[in-house]
């Protein structure tokens, strides 16, 4: 099975994932989540599959999340306007996103990709 694997290749937690997909067989579609980040449609896509509330989207550790003070902001925002946010900038996109036609998965926890792509 082909995946969608955005990730930002210097980020360890994206290696790591990465390599774990790889030794269990899968074949990843890989994107630079920086330098071709997902438009506001594609976001939405990823978000409605995942089953997740659209905030766990954010990159909440990131440089650009707190230069953009959304820790104080994001409650007051629409579906939109988040959607907008994360669209203008992949790097406040929590990584890794992993996809497929019928599961999301944001981030790398061993045991969640134990249940979702093994």
């Amino acid at each position: 099975m082909s995946l969608d694997f955005y990730w930002y290749p210097k980020c360890g937690t994206c290696r790591k994932a990465k390599k774990w997909l790889e030794e269990h067989g899968h074949k990843l579609n890989a994107i630079h989540i920086s330098e071709n980040p997902p438009d506001q449609d594609e976001l939405k896509g990823l978000w409605k599959k995942s089953g997740l509330e659209l905030k766990k989207f954010f990159n909440t550790s990131g440089q650009k999340y707190r230069e953009l003070g959304l820790k104080d902001r994001i409650s007051g925002m629409s579906e939109e306007e988040m959607l907008e946010v994360l669209a203008s900038d992949g790097m406040l996109i929590k990584r890794p996103i992993t996809a497929s036609d019928d599961a999301v998965t944001i981030g790398f926890k061993e045991a969640e990709f134990e249940n979702v792509w093994k």
